[in-house]
């Protein structure tokens, strides 16, 4: 069941609003309010119904993993609020992906917590001029530029109160594309959490993108990538890429494992590797017409 829904959702994710009415539509959507929660250990979701965003709580200040819409940033801002802890308090914002539908927030939510935003270098030229990197269908959508006060390189880490995140580079879906691993104690339990880009075509121009011509190859890397990482627990930055709210569901009935899921990101991954594969073929066959 698990794996056709996410086909599904790789499918639906490979094809991004073209009409100025199909974006505020899916910006609408994204942007519904969604309860904050802990998912694990000291992990806990502040984003909206369609949009993840993560806050990583420590005794010397918080870290905040994606922004969301620019229109997202408020409820953001009210779910940390929410789970009582202080937007001040955010000392690191990080992002997986320079799209608007994660990094328009972002802005933001430097001005309220005063926060320093750490990037990769792929990322960093689409967050600092507010427009993605590379050829899609969808045109471009633009959001508040920022200032990355800080490159980090693959494998590198961001340690703040006791918390250490690594940084998994993996382009394709954007040049700078980072998933951020997280070691978490959670109920006498160590568990890899992992922080998911995406690997989805979400739009992109695979063949004669003269803006990314690597994408391709950077793709198939990011598939090889991924397979050979072990992760406990997958956040993904659209909800229903890893079952968010359904395992809210199964954790409010009492289920302490409703977010431990080994097979996740193998799953997920397989989806958007065929449904890139798939993608690619039909853009080179409607290239040779």
């Amino acid at each position: 069941m698990l794996r056709s829904i996410l086909l599904a959702v790789a499918l639906m994710l490979g094809a991004a609003p073209a009409l100025a009415q199909d974006e505020e539509d899916a910006r609408v959507e994204w942007n519904r309010p969604a309860p904050p929660f802990t998912v694990v250990g000291n992990v806990h979701f502040v984003g909206v119904a369609g949009l993840g965003a993560w806050l990583i709580t420590t005794p010397e200040g918080h870290i905040l993993i994606d922004g969301g819409l620019p229109e997202s940033a408020p409820r953001i801002i009210q779910s940390i609020r929410e789970l009582g802890f202080e937007p001040t308090d955010v000392r690191i914002l990080l992002n997986t992906h320079a799209h608007v539908d994660h990094a328009g927030g972002l802005a933001e939510l430097q001005a309220v917590t005063g926060a320093r935003i750490i990037a990769s270098e792929g990322d960093r030229g689409a967050l600092e001029s507010g427009r993605h990197h590379g050829l899609t269908n969808y045109g471009t959508w633009w959001f508040p530029p920022v200032h990355v006060d800080q490159v980090i390189a693959d494998g590198e880490t961001i340690e703040l109160g006791g918390v250490r995140l690594t940084a998994i580079i993996t382009p394709g879906h954007t040049a700078g594309c980072t998933n951020w691993s997280l070691p978490v104690r959670d109920h006498d339990r160590d568990l890899n959490v992992l922080f998911f880009c995406s690997a989805s075509i979400g739009g992109n121009r695979l063949d004669g993108n003269t803006e990314y011509p690597g994408i391709v190859a950077d793709y198939r890397r990011t598939f090889q990538r991924l397979g050979g990482i072990k992760a406990d627990v997958v956040l993904a930055n659209h909800p229903e890429v890893a079952d968010l709210f359904e395992r809210r569901e199964r954790q409010l009935a009492g289920d302490a494992n409703a977010f431990v899921d080994s097979a996740a990101l193998g799953e997920i991954v397989k989806a958007y590797h065929d449904a890139f594969e798939a993608e690619l073929r039909r853009q080179l066959a409607e290239d040779r017409r």
